[in-house]
């Protein structure tokens, strides 16, 4: 079992121990207490505080309904609980540039906020939500195109909260100066550090990082609508300032024009849930498969030749401890394809990992190394490659190599992957509803016209299901 940092164990066992304190230490304790309830008592006097407090909607509201459930949740609630059942596998979809993630992730904080205008007489159909959607995608990526947050140990979810906070609070009719001042306060908000993503604490928040981000966005808004002001120089203030904090005063870049450059390339992960880097990778594995299998008496090693990013974040040689740990393992995933010819989510399980110990034996063979040229072109805009070449080598002294340049999910393979896309997402909704209900939202989805008329609450009420 790994241990715990020295400093975290120090704050625990002091919380825990017994303590016997001096009689001056409890006299100044009972004031301290008395003084901070009445300063609280003081500002009651005060609509600038008072308007902060209080539920944030009416116990009576019919909520925002959350697909594939019975839930009907506030917004705030709605929004964490839509964009992490749709982070939670790993299988939305991906952008890729100096910065990751999966800008998918602002649905929940969209659909929230446009289903609680709703539910206000306010109309906004999904026709509308698509726009805001694609104005999301925008920022996001566009924002992860120029500035690497991983590189001062910052996660991608902050472009989350920014980007949703910024179309959530347009949904939300925030005025340009509400809008201002609502994404400031994004940017100066507490924000989450990588750790959790890499050994030796990567874990399951991962997958609902996005949530908690989405639903800090919408709250951030909330706060606007009642009158919280903004902090122009949030980012360029001296010392205390985003960019004097994170980036060694180094000012964040927005080069692209704003548009729908984003949405138009964005990946999309289409027949197996895996970390980006490694899409490439998995899909030579499985064109390697059949050889594999006849030969792997013989192998003797396998050389993966990657670009940078994968490098940084997937390529791991220690133990695995978890799924999130598997998920994000390039060598994990490639051995499993190589062996299975497949990659599901249930590969990455603690019992199938368990019951099959050839994984590892497997990983240990494997050797990854940069190639220059797979960098450069990663992050070359016009090319946006993600590409991973697997070479086998075997004990007679053959070679066999199979590279893959662009994912099925990539913008240049955008035909090849649709009908594998609907095929995906029929199966999804298969298993949640009936053939019926799955033929009537692909419908609805997949006809722009049929889903402009409908409004967010009435599209959401569709997905419901009766406990």
């Amino acid at each position: 079992m790994i241990p715990y940092d020295p400093l975290i164990t120090r704050l625990a066992e002091y919380a825990l121990a017994e303590l016997s304190p001096s009689d001056e230490a409890l006299n100044t304790a009972s004031l301290c207490l008395m003084d901070s309830l009445g300063c609280g008592m003081l500002a009651l006097d005060f609509p600038e505080c008072t308007r902060l407090l209080g539920p944030q909607f009416s116990e009576s509201s019919p909520g925002c309904p959350i697909p594939g459930t019975a839930f009907r949740l506030n917004a705030l609630e709605a929004a964490f609980s839509i964009s992490c059942m749709n982070r939670w596998l790993d299988f939305n979809d991906t952008w890729l540039a100096r910065e990751w993630g999966h800008p998918s992730d602002n649905l929940g904080a969209l659909l929230a906020a446009a289903n609680h205008q709703n539910l206000l007489g306010i109309p906004l159909s999904m026709h509308e939500l698509l726009i805001y959607l694609i104005k999301a995608y925008e920022i996001q990526g566009l924002l992860a195109e120029d500035n690497a947050f991983n590189r001062v140990g910052l996660d991608h979810v902050i472009l989350v909260k920014v980007a949703s906070t910024a179309c959530a609070g347009a949904i939300l009719g925030l005025n340009l100066d509400q809008l201002r001042a609502a994404i400031s306060q994004a940017w100066i908000d507490g924000q989450s550090l990588r750790t959790y993503r890499h050994a030796p604490n990567t874990g399951a928040r991962k997958s609902w990082a996005a949530g908690d981000a989405a639903t800090r966005a919408l709250r951030l808004c909330f706060l606007t609508l009642r009158g919280e002001a903004g902090y122009p120089t949030a980012l360029s203030a001296k010392i205390w300032g985003f960019q004097d904090v994170y980036f060694g005063g180094e000012p964040l870049l927005l080069k692209r024009e704003l548009g729908c450059y984003v949405i138009e390339n964005i990946l999309f992960k289409v027949s197996f849930p895996a970390e980006f880097h490694a899409q490439t990778a998995v899909e030579a594995g499985f064109a390697l498969h059949p050889e594999f299998i006849k030969r792997r008496a013989e192998l003797e090693s396998i050389h993966i030749r990657s670009h940078e990013s994968a490098l940084r974040i997937i390529s791991k040689q220690a133990a695995l401890t978890n799924p999130a740990d598997r998920d994000h393992c390039l060598q994990y995933m490639l051995a499993v394809a190589l062996l299975n010819g497949s990659l599901t989510a249930a590969h990455y399980a603690d019992s199938y990992h368990l019951a099959h110990p050839e994984i590892d034996l497997l990983r240990a063979k494997m050797h990854v190394t940069e190639c220059p040229e797979f960098s450069s072109d990663y992050l070359d805009p016009a090319k946006r490659s993600i590409a991973n070449s697997i070479t086998l080598c075997f004990s007679n002294g053959d070679d066999l190599t199979q590279t893959c340049e662009f994912p099925l999910g990539h913008r240049q393979r955008r035909a090849e992957a649709r009908p594998q896309l609907i095929a995906k997402f029929q199966n999804a909704l298969h298993s949640k509803f009936s053939s019926a209900k799955t033929q009537q939202l692909q419908k609805i989805c997949l006809e722009p016209d049929l889903l402009r008329t409908f409004s967010a609450h009435d599209f959401l009420t569709l997905w419901v299901r009766e406990s």
